[in-house]
Parts: structure tokens; C-alpha cells; sequence
């Protein structure tokens, strides 16, 4: 079965790669797999540093082979049991077509975890994504790549990344059809807007769940001379603990998005121009927009209304670059989107309480 994963460059040691291989082993016994070809991937979380209890997890292993089940409420038990600080499981499923066989119908379902220390490369969070649709190794390592770029690593809590972090994704072929084997193929576009689509249902799962969060927020970054640079000035505000504070105080402090906006690292020169940038809040029940600076100059700000807008718990924050510096204001440019939400006097309260 076809199967593919992303993860950030990481070397266990000593005994926790040890008890690695030792859980490896033990589910592929229990699977009946040869024990010269590892078939399990192991998937940690936790207090980094401390030694897991090995002997009352492989005790439980044969256990937990013979509970497999196929039934949602497998999934949720699963789904419930990889939480950590997390306060709700989060699985979603939905079904889908492929332009080679349209009269087919394909699944996808999938899991993750993660409320804090959540930030690209991607932070301690877990997810499995398993589908029925045909899809070849390579090509499934190619869409599964694609989409985590925009959806788990465009999603930030609080700034921090993780030792441990794991997506993958698994392609069984059972429900038949042609086997997506090309990128240039109708059914290959089809599965990266599907699968894109479906991994960002679930990284934004992440963001809501978000420890000590009251608010999910969007950050749009449109008009810009590179996709890249525009994801760069999205990440630093979502980062930005001055963007994340203000947004819980209810402040439409503009300024310190504008800040960020300026302050990003490695963006190619041209890209932000201040006579040409503009920002805006964007209410989540679908009222107009509240502009906040345009084209550099500051907008006279309806404090009623903005603080209207802070009021609920979606926002979104759109940052017009205007196509930088070679480009022409509202025609074209690349747009990145992030998903953040702000800080709070209870994240304090439970990352000071970690441990303790």
C-alpha cells in the first residue's frame, strides 16, 4: 500500500530510538509482517526528554491490533486517545470523484493532533490521512507535500516547533479505478485540490483548538511579486505575540501587523512598498470590510465598529501588498493564506502548569 509522510529533519538516540524500533517491531509481529522489513511508523508527542514507558506499551500492542476496526467510532477512540492538551478530537472524512472514473465514488478520512507548540516545520502534532482512491508512491509523496505546505505549515498557535512531528498519508487503492501514476493527469490536479482542501479542514482544527485561544483568525496576504514572499509576511504575523495579544485585548492595533509586514526576514526588495501597502479586518458574518490603511495612508478608524468586528471569534486580516514595487495595485500578484489565533491569559496558565 502506497504510503507517504512529512516530517522535519529529526535524529532520535540512545534509548528512544531504541524503543522505537522495539514498537515497530512488535506491531508488525502482531500484523503477522516479516520482521526484516519494518512496515509500522511510529509517531511520537510528549515532554521532550522523557522516556516513554516501553513495557506498558508493547504490552498493550497485541491489544490494540485486535480492537482494529474500520467504524467511526474506531476513528474517534483513536482520534480521542493521541490527545495531549488538546480539548476535542479532531477527524473529519468526506467523499469524492476523479475525472477518470466518475461514476466511482472514493473516501477519505483522517485524524490529527496538536493545541500548542504548534508552528512550521510543523510543530508537535500527529496526523493520518487514509483514502481508498489508487494513488502511486511518488505521486502521493508529491500531492501529500503540496498540500501540507498550505495547510499544516500555514498554521501557527504560538510560534514554537517541535522536536516530534508527523502527517502521513495512506493510499490503499481498494475502491478501484485507474491509478493516479502522472502529474500531468486530469485526476492528479483533482486530488491536489482535494487533498489541499481536506488538510487544511484539518490544520485549521489545530488552530481552533489552539491552547488558551478565543480567537481563529486569517491572515491573507494578496498582491504580492512571489508566492513565497507573501507566505513569509503571513507566517511573521501570525507570529507576531504583539499582532496575537492585541487580537485577544479587541485592539485594531494596525500598526503592529504593519510592523511584522516590515520586519520579515528574507523577502526579496521591491516586495513591500509602503506608499502601496494597504490592511483591512474582514468580519466574519460577511459585513464590509473595515479598512485601516490604505495605500499607505492611515484610514480614519469607526472604533465602534472595529471593536464590533473583534468581538467574534473568526476574523480575518487581509495585509494588499499592491504588487510590490514592479507591480500595479489590484492587478494580479500571488496570495498566501495563514491560520493563527491570539494569545491569551490561559496559555500562560497552561504551558506555566505543564508540568507541574
Amino acid at each position: 500500500m502506497p504510503a507517504a509522510s512529512q516530517s522535519p529533519e529529526l535524529r532520535c538516540q540512545g534509548q528512544g530510538l531504541q524503543d522505537a524500533r522495539s514498537m515497530s517491531r512488535k506491531a508488525d509481529e502482531c500484523n503477522g509482517l516479516p520482521e526484516d522489513d519494518p512496515s509500522t511508523l511510529v509517531m511520537s508527542t510528549g515532554v521532550i526528554g522523557q522516556l516513554l514507558p516501553i513495557d506498558r506499551i508493547l504490552n498493550k500492542v497485541p491489544e490494540a491490533q485486535s480492537n482494529l476496526s474500520s467504524t467511526h467510532a474506531a476513528w474517534l477512540r483513536t482520534a480521542r486517545a493521541i490527545c495531549t492538551t488538546d480539548t476535542f478530537p479532531k477527524l473529519t472524512s468526506q467523499s469524492f470523484t476523479l475525472p477518470s472514473s466518475p461514476g466511482r465514488t472514493y473516501s477519505i478520512a483522517g485524524m490529527t493532533k496538536g493545541a500548542g507548540m504548534i508552528h512550521p516545520n510543523m510543530a508537535t502534532l500527529l496526523g493520518i490521512i487514509c483514502t481508498d482512491a489508487p494513488i502511486e508512491a511518488l505521486i502521493l509523496q508529491s500531492l501529500l507535500s503540496h498540500s501540507i505546505s498550505r495547510s499544516f505549515n500555514s498554521i501557527s498557535v504560538d510560534g514554537d516547533t517541535s522536536t516530534n512531528d508527523t502527517v502521513a498519508i495512506l493510499a490503499n487503492g481498494a475502491a478501484g479505478g485507474t491509478p493516479i501514476s502522472s502529474r500531468d493527469s486530469k485526476d492528479y490536479t483533482a486530488m491536489q485540490s482535494i487533498l489541499t482542501g481536506f488538510t487544511q479542514s484539518l490544520a485549521q482544527l489545530v488552530v481552533r483548538d489552539g491552547e488558551g485561544a478565543t480567537k481563529f483568525v486569517t491572515v491573507r496576504v494578496k498582491n504580492s511579486p512571489s508566492y513565497e514572499d507573501a507566505k513569509r509576511i503571513a507566517s511573521t504575523i501570525a507570529r507576531s505575540p504583539l499582532v496575537k495579544t492585541a487580537l485577544y485585548g479587541k485592539d485594531a492595533n494596525w500598526g503592529r501587523i504593519l510592523c511584522a509586514v516590515g520586519y520579515t526576514p528574507d523577502v526579496a526588495p521591491g516586495t513591500v512598498v509602503p506608499e502601496k501597502t494597504s490592511v483591512s479586518f474582514k468580519p466574519a458574518d460577511g459585513s464590509p470590510e473595515l479598512k485601516l490603511l490604505v495605500n499607505g495612508e492611515p484610514e480614519s478608524v469607526d472604533e465602534e465598529q472595529a471593536s464590533t468586528i473583534l468581538q467574534h471569534e473568526d476574523l480575518e486580516i487581509v495585509v494588499d501588498l499592491g504588487g510590490g514595487a514592479s507591480g500595479e495595485a489590484g492587478k494580479g500578484g500571488e496570495e498566501a493564506v495563514y491560520w493563527f489565533c491570539d494569545f491569551s491569559h490561559e496559555y500562560v496558565t497552561i504551558n506555566g502548569d505543564y508540568r507541574t
